[in-house]
C-alpha cells in the first residue's frame, strides 16, 4: 500500500488534522487529473483517487492545472442537537481550498476540511449563468485487502406499490472491496469500510434541497468506489434530476469518517457539516417515546377506541406522544381527531399524525394522500393540523434522490420548522445530517425497520443481524425510525430474538422520537422494573462511548444523560457471547443490570461494577445498565 502512495507525482499540498494523525495529499497527476489521498498515522488508508466535476458548461475531469491555493483556515464551532449522540457538539478542523483550471480556464475550487475523526471534501464553480450538473468523479479507492459492510440500494419504482428506494435492504456484511453490488443502483450510505487496523464510514452532508443525493456505483472494480446520481425516476411529477444552478454551484461535502473503530463510532462529522440550524421554536423540541398501534395491530387499529387505549398507555408508561397512523382522516375524521388531541391533552400526551407525500410518483393508497404537494397545500394543511392539536407529522412514501425530490423535502423541513411543528420522514431518503440543520426533524426511517420482521419469518429470522449493523451504520450520523421493542407476541410470527435483545435496543437506537412497537397487552407481560427503566429513559444524550462490537456481530454502547450513564449491548449471535467491559471511568458505581434469564422471554436484575465487569450475553440476547 505504502508503494502505491509513493507512486502518487509530486505532492502539490498535505492537509493535516489538528492533531497531526490524518493526512490528505492532493495533486494534479501526470495526465492532469486531480487526485488525492488519505494516510492516517502515516499508514495509508485511501490510496490515491480521482476527483473532479463535469458540467454541461465545464468539464473539470482532465487537463487541469492548480492554480491557487488558500491559507489553512483553523475552524472551530459548537452546535447543539436534540436527537443525535452528543447534545453539545465541538468541531475542531483544518480547512484550505485549493483552485483549478482547466484547459478553458474554468475555474474550480475544491475545498478540503481534515478534523481529528476524518476529512471531506466538496466542489465550488463560481460564477453567473446557468450550470447543469453532468457527472461526479470523486472515488475512494481501497486497498485489496480491504472489507465493506455495505447496504444495497434498491432499483427505483420496485417494491410494494413502487415505492423503492427507501433505504431498506440487508447489509452485506464484512465482503471483499470491490464486490459488485446487486443490481445497476449501487450502494448506499453511509457505506462502511476497514482497511488495515483502520475504519472509514463514506456519506455525505450538506444537502439543502438545491442537490441531488448520491450513492456509491454498483461497479467497484479493484476496490475503488465512485459517486454516483439516481436514477431517470426518483424525481418529483415534472421536477428535475439532477442539480442545476443560476450562479454559483456547490455540491454537498463528500465525508470519510477515518480512524480505529471507536473514533468512527463516536464521530459527528455526519452533522458537523450539515449547516447551522434555521430558527424554530425550542419550546417545541422535545424528543421523546410514542406509542404506536400500527407496528403490531397494522391498518384495522387505526379507529378512536383504540387510539385512545394508546393514550391512556403512552401516559401511563410517561411517553410524551402518540402517533396515529394511516387513513385516520377516513376511519376517525377531523371532529373525532380533536376529542383525542384534547384527550391526550388532560393524559400529558400529544398527537402525532401520519401523512402520505405522494402524488403519482407511486401507487400507495392511504390517505390523507396528494395533500402536501405544493407550499399552498402545505399551509393549509398545517394549519389544519395546529387546529386540531397535533403536534407533529410522519410523512412517508417519498419518491427517490433526484434534486427536485430534495428540494420537495427541504419545503417540508422549512415550512415545519417555521409552524413549530415536528417531522419524522418515512420510507424517505438518508437525512445526512438534517437533524442539525433543521432540529425539528426528530427522526426518519430509512431502515429495514421492525415492521419487515413483522411481515414474515425470513425477515424476523434476520433481524438480529441486521440489527446489529445499525448502530455502525444507518445510525451512526443520522436518527433512525427503527420502531424498535416487542416483549411479547407477533401475529403468525415466531420471534427469533430475546428480551434482552429488543430491551437493549431503547438505548442503541437514536431517534428523536422513539417509537415503541409493543402493546399495553405486550408490555405487561414484562417486570415492573423494566417499565420503570423505559419510564425513565432519556430521551436526549449528551454523550456516547464506543465499549466493544463487530459490525453485523454484536455491540455495547454506553451513553450519558446529565450525571446517568446508560450501557446497552446486543449480540447477533446464535452462540453465547462473553464480554469484558472496561468501566474504569464510571469510578467505581454500580449499575443496575437487566438482562436475559434462563427463558427466551425472561429478564433478571442484577448488577455491574468495574473496573472490569464480565458478562455474558446469551444468543439473540442482550442487557441494559443504569448508573445513577
Amino acid at each position: 500500500m505504502l508503494s502505491a502512495l509513493l507512486a502518487l507525482p509530486a505532492l502539490a499540498h498535505a492537509l493535516s488534522s489538528p492533531d497531526g494523525q490524518l493526512q490528505v495529499d492532493l495533486s494534479v497527476n501526470a495526465d492532469r487529473q486531480l487526485v488525492y489521498a488519505v494516510q492516517r498515522a502515516g499508514v495509508p488508508v485511501l490510496l490515491p483517487s480521482r476527483l473532479g466535476l463535469v458540467l454541461e458548461e465545464a468539464d473539470f475531469s482532465h487537463d487541469l492545472r492548480l492554480v491557487a491555493t488558500s491559507p489553512v483556515a483553523r475552524q472551530r464551532e459548537r452546535y447543539t442537537l436534540y436527537s443525535g449522540k452528543r447534545s453539545q457538539v465541538d468541531v475542531r478542523a483544518n480547512e484550505q481550498r485549493f483552485t483549478v483550471a482547466n484547459a478553458a480556464d474554468q475555474a474550480l475550487v475544491l475545498t478540503v476540511r481534515a478534523a481529528n475523526d476524518g476529512v471531506a471534501l466538496r466542489y465550488t464553480v463560481e460564477g453567473t449563468g446557468r450550470k447543469r450538473f453532468q457527472r461526479e468523479l470523486t472515488s475512494f479507492a481501497f486497498a485489496p485487502d480491504a472489507r465493506a459492510w455495505l447496504q444495497p440500494m434498491a432499483v427505483a419504482k420496485t417494491g410494494w406499490k413502487r415505492t423503492n428506494p427507501s433505504y431498506e435492504e440487508h447489509y452485506q456484511i464484512d465482503i471483499p472491496v470491490g464486490t459488485p453490488a446487486p443490481s445497476q443502483a449501487g450502494w448506499v450510505f453511509p457505506a462502511l469500510f476497514r482497511s488495515g487496523a483502520h475504519w472509514v464510514a463514506v456519506t455525505e452532508a450538506g444537502m439543502d434541497g438545491r442537490f441531488h443525493a448520491s450513492r456509491l456505483a454498483a461497479d467497484s472494480t479493484g476496490g475503488t468506489y465512485r459517486i454516483d446520481g439516481p436514477e431517470p425516476s426518483e424525481v418529483f411529477t415534472g421536477g428535475r434530476l439532477l442539480a442545476e444552478t443560476d450562479g454559483p454551484l456547490t455540491t454537498p461535502w463528500r465525508v470519510l469518517a477515518i480512524g480505529s473503530l471507536k473514533t468512527v463510532m463516536e464521530s459527528t462529522l455526519g452533522t458537523d457539516l450539515a449547516a447551522p440550524a434555521v430558527p424554530v421554536d425550542r419550546r417545541v423540541l422535545k424528543p421523546g417515546a410514542a406509542a404506536w398501534s400500527w407496528a403490531l395491530l397494522k391498518d384495522d387499529a387505526t379507529v378512536f377506541d383504540v387510539q385512545k387505549r394508546f393514550i391512556d398507555y403512552a401516559a401511563d408508561m410517561r411517553w410524551p406522544y402518540t402517533l396515529v397512523d394511516a387513513d385516520w382522516d377516513r376511519k376517525i375524521g377531523d371532529a373525532q381527531m380533536k376529542v383525542l388531541a384534547d384527550y391526550a391533552r388532560t393524559r400529558g400526551v400529544a398527537l402525532l399524525a401520519w401523512y402520505n407525500s405522494s402524488g403519482d410518483w407511486n401507487d400507495t393508497p392511504y390517505t390523507p394522500k396528494s395533500a402536501l404537494l405544493t407550499a399552498a397545500d402545505r399551509q393549509r394543511e398545517f394549519a389544519r393540523m395546529k387546529a386540531l392539536g397535533v403536534k407533529g407529522l410522519k410523512v412517508d412514501f417519498f419518491g427517490g434522490d433526484g434534486a427536485s425530490m430534495q428540494a420537495y423535502y427541504v419545503d417540508l423541513l422549512n415550512e415545519t420548522a417555521a409552524q413549530g411543528l415536528l417531522l419524522n420522514f418515512h420510507g424517505a431518503t438518508l437525512p445526512r445530517g438534517w437533524s442539525r440543520t433543521y432540529p425539528q426533524l426528530m427522526t426518519t426511517e430509512a431502515v429495514r425497520g421492525f415492521e419487515f420482521a413483522t411481515f414474515g419469518q425470513d425477515d424476523q429470522d434476520q433481524v438480529a443481524r441486521h440489527a446489529a449493523m445499525l448502530p455502525f451504520t444507518r445510525n451512526l450520523f443520522d436518527p433512525m425510525d427503527f420502531t424498535p421493542l416487542v416483549f411479547g407476541d407477533i401475529p403468525n410470527i415466531k420471534r427469533a430474538t430475546r428480551n434482552g435483545f429488543e430491551l437493549a435496543q431503547s438505548v442503541l437506537f437514536l431517534s428523536g422520537l422513539q417509537h415503541y412497537a409493543e402493546t399495553p397487552q405486550g408490555m405487561a407481560t414484562v417486570p415492573a422494573y423494566v417499565k420503570t427503566f423505559l419510564r425513565e429513559l432519556p430521551a436526549r444524550w449528551d454523550e456516547v462511548r464506543f465499549l466493544d462490537g463487530v459490525p453485523g456481530e454484536y455491540v455495547v454502547l454506553a451513553r450519558r444523560a446529565g450525571r446517568q450513564w446508560f450501557l446497552a449491548g446486543f449480540n447477533a449471535g446464535e452462540a453465547a457471547r462473553p464480554l469484558q467491559l472496561d468501566l474504569h471511568w464510571l469510578s467505581g458505581r454500580t449499575g443496575q443490570l437487566i438482562t436475559d434469564g434462563a427463558g427466551e422471554r425472561e429478564l433478571v436484575q442484577g448488577r455491574l461494577r468495574g473496573p472490569t465487569a464480565t458478562l455474558t450475553l446469551a444468543p439473540r440476547g442482550g442487557f441494559v445498565a443504569r448508573f445513577r
